[in-house]
C-alpha cells in the first residue's frame, strides 16, 4: 500500500481509505505480504482494466472540457497549450 501512496503523492491513511470502496466493488484486492505481515500488498483485479477502459471515454471527456475552458482563460493559457501540445 505504500507504494500505491508514494505513487499518487497521498498519505498512506489517505490512500488507504480510497482503495476501501473500489475493493468492495472488487477492483482492487489486498492482502497480507506473506514476507512481511506489517506490510499490504494491493494488486488490480481484472475487472479493474475492464472498469478503466469503460471510464476512459467519459474521463476523456470531461479532461478536454476542462482543458478547451481553462484555454479561454488568459491566465492558465500557457500550462493548457503545454498540456495540449503533449
Amino acid at each position: 500500500m505504500r507504494r500505491v501512496a508514494d505513487a499518487v503523492a497521498l498519505g498512506l491513511s489517505v490512500t488507504t481509505r480510497l482503495v476501501d470502496r473500489p475493493e468492495e466493488r472488487g477492483l482492487p484486492s489486498r492482502c497480507p505480504r506473506p514476507t512481511d505481515r506489517r506490510g499490504i500488498h494491493t494488486d488490480v483485479t481484472e475487472s479493474g482494466p475492464r472498469l478503466l477502459e469503460q471510464a476512459r471515454p467519459t474521463n476523456d471527456a470531461a479532461l478536454r472540457d476542462a482543458l478547451d475552458g481553462a484555454a479561454t482563460n488568459p491566465e492558465p493559457a500557457s500550462p493548457v497549450a503545454a498540456v495540449d501540445a503533449v
